[in-house]
């Protein structure tokens, strides 16, 4: 049976991320080849993380192939804390493909952290597939060992320039903000991010039901900054009724 026609009969789509801890019931890695897996980012939960999809399967489908399951996250490119890709590594069997419609979308990373995600993507044996680098696409279609080689070792060099590309791009436009918001400041224009009501009064809750700070910090995302000025609030509003409350 032809290569790509043995793959169609053994992956299968997914056509919403999976779900932690679903067995996926795939052959054993010595029958099934490579996997392709794909990683979908969006930095806030505002922007649409599936937004790359149709890029995503279209480029599969050219190859014959389809994608073995989609991992869906809404986190910063600038910070390792993103669990939907770590699972997705945590998935993979040597040989797997990660495959990302672009290099920033794997990562805005810092080159420490950059580093430290590339040695368990390299403890993992897992090939980087990007729509935007060429030079990886052959790393989705066998081939003979050597060249195989050549293009991990020729990719590897193109993601960490697209890397370092990516980083600068996010810290210009950081100091771009930072600039902008400085001159609007300094006109008397500046009004601030505008408050996420729903969150806050999500934290004060949180805070009223006791929760710890650790707990509300990682469930809501807030700056530790940010909740303690909630939590004077919350304190100063329970003193207010306290005061309030006539006594015998």
């Amino acid at each position: 049976m032809p290569f790509e026609d043995w793959v169609q009969s053994q992956y299968f789509i997914v056509d919403t991320p999976i779900q932690k801890g679903l067995d996926l019931q795939v052959p054993s890695q010595a029958d099934q080849g490579m996997f392709i897996r794909a990683y979908l980012r969006a930095s806030t939960s505002e922007q649409d993380a599936m937004r790359a999809r149709g890029a995503l399967d279209a480029f599969v489908a050219e190859r014959g192939m389809r994608i073995a399951a989609r991992y869906v996250e809404n986190e910063s490119g600038a910070t390792l804390v993103r669990p939907e890709l770590f699972r997705l590594l945590a998935d993979c069997d040597p040989g797997d493909v990660l495959l990302v419609e672009q290099v920033d979308r794997l990562s805005r990373l810092t080159a420490r952290d950059w580093t430290k995600l590339c040695a368990q993507i390299d403890e993992k044996q897992v090939r980087i597939v990007a729509l935007d680098l060429p030079t990886s696409w052959n790393l989705a279609e066998p081939t003979d060992d050597f060249s195989s080689r050549m293009f991990v070792a020729i990719n590897r060099m193109m993601l960490d320039v697209l890397a370092a590309v990516a980083r600068k791009d996010y810290e210009d436009r950081r100091r771009r903000q930072a600039e902008g918001v400085a001159r609007a400041r300094a006109d008397g224009l500046y009004k601030g991010r505008p408050p996420n009501i729903k969150r806050n009064e999500t934290i004060a809750q949180h805070l009223r039901d006791g929760k710890t700070w650790k707990f509300i910090m990682t469930s809501t995302r807030c700056s530790r900054t940010l909740l303690a000025s909630i939590a004077r609030q919350v304190r100063a509003a329970e003193q207010s009724i306290a005061g309030a409350t006539p006594t015998e």
